[in-house]
Formats: structure tokens, sequence, C-alpha cells
């Protein structure tokens, strides 16, 4: 059930058989169905009507340029740097790393947009730097919808994965703890698998730096390297400063680039509707996107309504504050980490996001677009409470 009138239908699906579905899903690569012994995977699909999902589409290819115009602008600016918080330890970096051609900062990113009952779409965070969720988008969800007989606009995502590892052609792909983070190790086993190259799957921890040089765990030199490793730990992780004078001597070449950092802080919105309210830097149909699908975001809390602070590299719900009209706290995260205490918050009006009736009760849906080689392409759908976090479950988004 979904309420009335909204651009979503759902189709509960509890009544199949779970155990069956979910052994098919293990076959095809989404073995964290079940974590922990609870229920990651709604089974179900929520629907989203074909005029939303196209309007989503063009967002979203608009916002993609005028957050790229948007990070070019800052480049080499070390007081913007500092506004958005980006750790002093990633600058030089940033400055002598070229930057990547335009539409391309980030080969491989997700937007994550409250889709309201009434249609209504803003967007919430780019993440641009280390995205999860890629089985979910690209193997799970397209499964799901040709079982239930519902469209998946998802089905070229593999394909553009591909051409977009073709161009940065890493010879290694990381994440923390590889072999038994299960959903991490996943991940980046699918990406390699899609991308059908060579890549060989390491744990962050077993590589070791010496004077720039990065090797893994059997000294083999890694030269080129996906990892599922946030940027912003350079600045507090031991071995941080090592990695990025690695990447500033050329020794080492990140994908997605060093500058995805400079996208995926969420200081990147302040600016970007700084400059709108000032009349800077876009074009009469860049500034229509803006107002239509961006919220007003500040770096102070000047709001007279409701609002929500987050860190600037807050992930995965860790950090989210949500306050009333009145400016009360009403809800905040408990279960992420709060990374407001290492990094700068952000202020942004507060969204509404579709809710949907379940076996779990009523959750509020939040609908993902990844965009891949540059290329909007993919839903990703997570439900959950009023802030999206580690607790929210997966469930499949279509479209009629």
């Amino acid at each position: 059930m979904i309420h009335s009138q909204s651009v979503f239908e759902f189709l509960e699906h509890s009544n199949l058989e779970r155990a069956p579905r979910i052994e098919q899903l293990h076959k095809l690569g989404f073995t964290w169905a079940d974590l922990e012994g609870e229920e990651y995977w709604l089974d179900a699909v929520a629907i989203m009507n074909r005029e939303t999902y196209k309007e989503l589409e063009e967002a979203s290819s608009k916002l993609w340029v005028i957050l790229d115009k948007a990070v070019r602008y800052i480049h080499l600016k070390h007081d913007l740097y500092d506004l958005i918080g980006i750790p002093p330890v990633l600058w030089e970096m940033l400055d002598r790393c070229p930057l990547p051609e335009q539409g391309v900062i980030s080969r491989y990113a997700r937007f994550d947009y409250a889709v309201a009952d009434d249609g209504r779409i803003k967007l919430l965070e780019l993440n641009s730097d280390t995205p999860t969720g890629y089985v979910e988008a690209s193997i799970a969800t397209p499964w799901i919808c040709e079982q239930a007989g519902i469209f998946s606009p998802n089905t070229a995502m593999k394909e553009h994965l591909a051409a977009a590892w073709r161009e940065e052609y890493p010879d290694t792909a990381a994440c923390i703890d590889y072999g038994s983070h299960q959903e991490d190790s996943g991940t980046i086993e699918a990406l390699v698998r899609h991308s059908g190259l060579p890549i060989k799957c390491v744990d962050c921890l077993d590589l070791s730096i010496d004077k720039g040089i990065v090797k893994d765990g059997d000294g083999r030199v890694v030269k080129r390297m996906f990892a599922l490793y946030p940027k912003e730990w350079m600045e507090i992780d031991e071995g941080g400063s090592a990695l990025a004078y690695a990447i500033e001597t050329g020794n080492l070449e990140l994908f997605n680039s060093p500058h995805s950092i400079l996208l995926q802080s969420k200081g990147l919105m302040a600016v970007v509707w700084g400059m709108y309210e000032l009349g800077l830097l876009f074009d009469e149909e860049e500034r229509k996107a803006i107002e239509s699908y961006i919220l007003p975001t500040y770096n102070k809390p000047v709001f007279s309504g409701s609002f929500v602070s987050k860190s600037v590299f807050g992930r995965e719900g860790g950090s989210v504050r949500i306050f009333d009209e009145s400016g009360t706290l009403e809800i905040q995260d408990e279960d992420g980490f709060d990374s407001s205490v290492l990094f700068p918050s952000v202020y942004q009006k507060r969204a509404e996001l579709a809710r949907i009736h379940t076996a779990e009760g009523e959750l509020h849906l939040l609908t993902g677009m990844f965009v891949i080689n540059g290329k909007p392409c993919g839903l990703l759908g997570r439900a959950g409470g009023p802030i999206t976090g580690n607790t929210s479950h997966f469930i499949a988004l279509g479209v009629r």
C-alpha cells in the first residue's frame, strides 16, 4: 500500500516463499539479502510512474553538469576547499593531479533524492566518491522487476560500468576487510566482474606504502586502483598522508579521481545555492534547475522553518539531525558514525520522502540514481525511517 495519488505504486511480495528467492539472488551475486539475522531486502517493488522517472533522469543530467561546473570553480581555491570541509592533507593532491574532463570527475556515482508522493524531486546529496548499492541496483533490481513483470531502467548499468572501467583501466580494486565484509567485498567483486578486466581484489589493510610506492600483500606494485575507501579518511588514518603522497607524486592513480571528493562534499551544495542566490556562475537554464531540484543549503543554521543538519562527509545517515518548525531537535541518527565531530556541517531545508506501507510498518522511501560514465542509468531504493541509515532496507525500484 502507498499513499493515495502517489507517483509510486507498491507491490508486496511477502506472500512468496523468501528462501528460494534469496538463494537465486545469492547465485546472481547479491549475497546479503539478510544481514545479521535481519531482513535487509524487502521482497517488494516500488513502482515510479513514467513521467516522474523521466523528470528524475533529466534532473540528474542537469545537476551533473551544474555540480561539475561548481567543482571547476572551486578547484585551486584553498579558501573554498576549507569552506566545504576538504581536509588539508588532500589540498596538494587536488592541486597537482590533472582535473578530469567535463562530466567524468567521477565515473561511478549516485545521487540520493527525496521524491515526495506528489512527485516533487529534491536532491539530498551526491555520493560521488565511494557509492555502494551497485549490486542491489544492477543485479538484484532487474531480476526482481522481471519476476514482477515491471520495467527496470537499470539493465544498462553493466554496459556503462564496463565503458567507464575501460577508460580508467585499474589493475586493483580494494575495500576494507576484503573477504570478510560481505557488502563491500561483494560490491568490488561485481564491479570487477562487470568491467571484464583482469583486476585483482585486495584488502586496503594489506597495502603498504614506501617512498610513494604502493604494494599489495603479495608485494605486487599497485599503479591504478579503484578503492571503496573514503578519501576524507586520509586526514585521520595513520597511513593517510603516505597515500596522499603516493597520489601527488604520480606513483598511484585513483579511480574515482581525487577530485571526486570535491563533488562528494555536501558543502558543494551550499556553494551552488550561494552562487544561485548571488546570481553568479550559472546561466538561466541552470538557475531554473537549481531552483527546482536543489534544497536551500548553508554553512550556518539560518532557517526559520524545519531543516536538517549533516556533516559534509556524513555517510549512511551518520551525523544527520532533523529540526522541527521551531528549530527544536526532532530526531537524530543513532546508528551511523557521527562524522560531524571531525568535519564541518551544512544545514539544509527539510524535504519530504514518499511513504510506503509494508509488513515492517510505514517506511520512508529514498530514491537513488546512479550516474556511471556520466550517464544517469540506474535506480536504487532504500526504505526506512525519516533518516536513511544503516538500518534501512533495500527495495527494488521499477518504472510503470
